[in-house]
């Protein structure tokens, strides 16, 4: 089979599309044709080595895959050769990849190949961060940083799904317009002079009870100095550069919280919760609950240009690398 795969985390270029042995599955375990893998900013970090926990190499990137099952484990019950699913694994740039069956998923019919590659960490994310940290309830206000890209517009979804207001919060005109056709109940932009104001009049005259946050960016503090009382702002992800500091009397002062959303970390400490989680979500995108949005699609040759578009943070929507021959579509 063919697999990208590096024997250094230096850089992107140390990658080669390169021949490579179809994995063996335990017992447990699945193999799947792979038709789609997710491509995110952390599958962007963890290729280079910058992410929390570094790999061991050879290394191939990649967790969110979408394809066919091939072969199940002798312990494997519920799933069969020939099953859509979506699942949690390692190595997913490659055309086989090994998955444990507690962490494959039959897809939907509705759910084309390139929305099930994009699903799984965005989705699991926003549901943990705003159910779990932010325990939003309906007839909240949700502001979403990073609106359009892929964790971002998961947020939009998940927060209308459990009957939130959506407020976007994004750089660009065509930004902000795709997180209104994904959704959105109202878009900002992020020049700092008068947003506070802006964001003001979009939430009614009050602030946003809570706030999704996976840039962490200039407007930081302005908007933990926004949130309503009681609000709690979610801190996701830190694509906005330096990490911002935040003085400790403002939560003080609003009563708010501010809660960090460690997906990585929940699904080590709570593996027992993950199931439940994954047929909540599964269930929504089955009855048109979310939809979930596809960014640019990549051929698997091109796997280079996917990771540094992800690591840009210029995206929209999902990236998915395309690692079938079959269109990605499908």
């Amino acid at each position: 089979m063919k697999a990208v795969l590096a024997d250094d985390l230096e850089a992107i270029e140390s990658y080669r599309l390169r021949d490579a042995d179809r994995p063996r599955i335990g017992p447990d375990e699945v193999l799947i044709r792979v038709e789609g893998c997710g491509v995110g900013y952390v599958d962007a970090l963890e290729a280079l080595g910058r992410y929390q926990v570094k790999p061991a190499l050879p290394f191939s990137p990649g967790h969110e895959i979408a394809g066919v099952v091939e072969e199940v484990g002798r312990e494997v019950s519920g799933l069969s050769a020939g099953t859509r699913v979506i699942a949690l694994a390692r190595h997913g740039f490659a055309e086989y990849v090994a998955a444990p069956a507690s962490m494959a998923f039959p897809m939907p019919a509705a759910m084309s190949f390139a929305q099930g590659a994009g699903f799984p960490l965005n989705f699991l994310t926003v549901l943990h961060g705003l159910r779990d940290r932010g325990q939003l309830a309906a007839g909240e206000t949700v502001l979403v940083f990073g609106a359009a890209g892929g964790v971002g517009s998961a947020a939009i979804q998940v927060a209308r799904a459990m009957g939130a207001r959506v407020i976007a919060a994004a750089s660009t005109g065509e930004k902000r317009d795709y997180a209104l056709a994904n959704g959105a109940d109202a878009a900002i932009d992020t020049h700092p002079e008068g947003w506070r104001d802006r964001l003001k009049a979009a939430c009614g005259g009050a602030g946003p009870n809570v706030i999704f946050d996976p840039v962490c960016g200039p407007l930081f503090e302005p908007a933990f100095r926004s949130l309503a009382w009681g609000g709690r702002h979610l801190v996701v992800g830190f694509v906005g550069g330096p990490i911002p500091a935040l003085p400790a009397h403002l939560s003080l002062l609003k009563g708010a919280a501010l809660c960090g959303v460690d997906v990585r970390q929940y699904m080590l400490f709570e593996q027992h919760r993950l199931r439940d989680d994954f047929r909540q979500l599964l269930g929504w995108a089955a009855h048109g609950g979310i939809e979930p949005p596809v960014g640019e699609i990549f051929k698997l040759e091109e796997f280079a240009d996917a990771l540094n578009l992800a690591l840009s943070g210029k995206a929209r929507g999902k990236i998915v690398l395309q690692v079938a021959a079959s269109p990605a579509t499908a």
